[in-house]
C-alpha cells in the first residue's frame, strides 16, 4: 500500500479530537521556520501536513477547528516570547503569562481557522482545496496584518528571511513570500496525496527560486568617504533599567561608549545613535543630561530615545540633539503596542489596575502624527522607526523615499531567545523590501548595520554592552515592491480564485 494511502487510512481511524491534537502538533512543526530555529523546509512540511488533515474532513465546521488548533500550535512556538514581559516583574504580572500566550495563540489562530473552514466549504479535496487553502491563508495573513491595528509578526513568509530567498522580498514583499510558502505546501500536499511523481519537482522549483534570488544584483558597497555612525548598546536589563541606584550606572556606561575612540582608522563617527527610552529623565527635563551626552559625543549630533510629556500627554519619542545638546527635532512613535504602551479603553482599564507594561509613565503613551523622514544634512534623509514600528512594511511607502532607515528599540522586553532575533529579522526584511539600509540601535541587542539586500554587515551580539562604528550602506534604486506594494499579490490571489471558480463550473457541467 502506498505511503499516502497508509497515512489516509491511519487518519481515518483517528477520532476528531485526536486529529485536533495532531493539528496542533503539525502547527508547532510549521512554527520552527521562524527565528531562531530557522528551519524553513521543516516549516513547509508542517504546513503540508496541515493541508493533509484538511483533506480528510467534509464540513467547514471541522475545517475551522483544525485550522484553529493548527494555528494555535504555530503561534505557541513562534510567539512564545510574548510571556517575557510578564516576568520582568513576576510578582505583579507573572500570573498573566500563561493566559497571554493562550489568548495570543488562539486569538491569532482565528484567522487561520476562517481560512481553513472556507477552504473546506468552497473546494473539494485534492488540488482545488489545496490551492484554495493557499490563497485563503494568504488573505488571512493580510487581514492579520491590519485588523485591530495589525500584528504582522511571524507570517509564514518570514521563514525565508535568513535564507538565499530574502532578495525576492524586493519583488513580492512579505505577503508574496507568504503566498510562495503556502503554494509550496499546497502543491506538495496535493501531489503526495494524489501520488504524483510531479511532487519530486517541487524541490526543483525551490532551487530555481534560489537561483533567481542569487541572480539579483547585490547591495552596492559604501563609497570610500561614506559616513560612519556609532551605535551605543548599553545592555540595561529591563528589571534593573529604572531602578534608581542603577540609572546612573547605565547612563555612565552609555556615556563611556559614546566617548570611546573611533573604531575605524581616520574615520570618526558623524553621528551617535542611542536606543529607545535610553534616557532616564523626561526629555522636557533633561538639559543637564543632554549636556553630558553632547560633551561625550563631541562635535556630532546624537539621536536617542526618551519619554516626554506634552502637557499631560506622554510620548515615546526619538530626539535629535545638535552639537550643543539642544533638541533640534523630535519624532513621536505613532504605532503603539496594544497593552504594552497603551491599553484600549485605558481609563476604564486603569480603574481595574491594568496599565501598559512597557510604559514607564503610568498614564501610558499617546501616538504621534505618523511616519516621518528626518533631514540629516550630509547624512541624507532617514526614515524613523521606534521598536514595534519596524514590523509594518507599508509605512515607509507613505513618505518620500529616504536614503536610510533608523530603528531604535529596547528589546530587553523580549528576553534572550527568540523575540530579539525575530525583531532583527523583520528589520532585515524591511531593508530587503525597499532596497534601503537599516541602522539599528537596540538596548540589549542586536544592534548593527543592515545593507539594502537585508544582509547584516556588522553587529553587536545580544546581551553584551558595547559601541559599534558602522559605515552607512548606500541604497538601491526603488524596488518593485517599493513601487507597487502588494498589488502583484492581490492579482495572483484574484487570478487563482477565478481559476478555481472556472474549474468548479467546468466540473459541474
Amino acid at each position: 500500500m502506498p505511503l499516502a494511502d497508509k497515512a489516509s487510512a491511519w487518519l481515518a481511524a483517528r477520532s476528531f479530537r485526536q486529529r485536533l491534537v495532531l493539528s496542533f502538533a503539525v502547527g508547532t512543526v510549521a512554527g520552527l521556520g521562524q527565528a531562531p530555529f530557522d528551519l524553513p523546509l521543516v516549516s513547509v512540511l508542517g504546513f503540508a501536513a496541515l493541508i493533509g488533515l484538511l483533506m480528510q474532513v467534509g464540513t467547514a465546521r471541522r475545517g475551522f477547528w483544525l485550522g484553529m488548533w493548527g494555528g494555535a500550535g504555530y503561534f505557541t512556538v513562534s510567539l512564545h516570547w510574548i510571556v517575557e514581559p510578564f516576568f520582568v516583574d513576576p510578582v505583579r504580572h507573572g500570573w498573566m503569562a500563561p493566559f497571554a500566550i493562550a489568548l495570543m495563540s488562539f486569538g491569532l489562530a482565528l484567522f487561520w481557522a476562517l481560512a481553513a473552514g472556507l477552504a473546506v466549504r468552497l473546494a473539494k479535496p485534492g488540488w482545488p482545496r489545496a490551492l484554495a487553502w493557499a490563497v485563503l491563508m494568504t488573505v488571512a495573513e493580510l487581514a492579520r496584518a491590519s485588523v485591530l491595528t495589525g500584528f504582522p509578526w511571524a507570517h509564514p513568509g518570514h521563514i525565508w528571511i535568513d535564507t538565499a530567498l530574502l532578495p525576492l522580498a524586493s519583488l513580492v514583499g512579505p505577503h508574496g513570500l507568504t503566498l510562495y510558502t503556502t503554494f509550496m505546501a499546497a502543491v506538495l500536499a496535493a501531489l503526495v496525496i494524489q501520488r504524483s511523481r510531479v511532487a519530486l519537482g517541487v524541490p526543483l522549483v525551490h532551487v530555481a527560486m534560489i537561483g533567481l534570488a542569487l541572480a539579483m544584483p547585490p547591495a552596492p558597497l559604501p563609497a570610500a568617504d561614506a559616513a560612519v555612525v556609532r551605535l551605543v548598546q548599553p545592555n540595561a536589563a529591563q528589571h534593573l533599567k529604572w531602578q534608581p541606584e542603577m540609572i546612573p550606572i547605565f547612563f555612565e556606561r552609555a556615556i563611556n561608549l559614546t566617548a570611546a575612540l573611533p573604531q575605524i582608522e581616520d574615520r570618526p563617527p558623524a553621528m551617535v545613535i542611542w536606543p529607545e527610552t535610553s534616557l532616564a529623565a523626561l526629555l522636557n527635563q533633561s538639559e543637564d543630561w543632554r549636556a553630558v551626552i553632547s560633551d561625550a559625543a563631541g562635535p556630532v549630533p546624537v539621536i536617542l530615545g526618551a519619554q516626554r510629556l506634552e502637557g499631560v500627554t506622554a510620548r515615546n519619542s526619538l530626539a535629535l540633539l545638535d552639537e550643543t545638546g539642544a533638541i533640534s527635532a523630535i519624532y513621536d512613535k505613532h504605532h503603539l503596542v496594544p497593552f504594552g504602551e497603551y491599553v484600549p479603553l485605558g481609563d476604564l482599564m486603569a480603574q481595574a489596575g491594568i496599565r501598559g507594561l512597557a510604559a514607564a509613565l503610568q498614564t501610558g503613551y499617546r501616538p504621534g502624527v505618523g511616519p516621518t523622514v528626518l533631514d540629516l544634512g550630509d547624512l541624507g534623509d532617514a526614515f524613523l522607526m521606534i521598536c514595534y514600528e519596524a514590523i509594518f512594511p507599508s509605512y515607509i511607502r507613505q513618505v518620500d523615499r529616504p536614503d536610510w532607515m533608523i530603528h531604535i528599540t529596547n528589546d530587553a522586553w523580549f528576553g534572550q531567545f527568540s523575540g530579539p532575533y525575530q525583531h532583527l529579522a523583520l528589520a532585515r526584511l524591511r531593508a530587503a523590501e525597499q532596497g534601503i539600509p537599516v541602522i539599528r540601535a537596540a538596548n540589549t541587542g542586536v544592534s548593527g548595520a543592515i545593507d539594502a539586500r537585508g544582509r547584516v554587515v556588522s553587529h553587536l551580539p545580544l546581551g553584551v554592552a558595547g559601541a559599534l562604528d558602522v559605515v552607512l550602506p548606500p541604497p538601491l534604486p526603488p524596488t518593485v515592491y517599493a513601487r507597487f506594494g502588494d498589488l502583484p499579490v492581490y492579482l495572483v490571489i484574484l487570478a487563482t480564485f477565478l481559476g478555481l471558480v472556472l474549474a468548479h463550473r467546468r466540473n459541474r457541467h
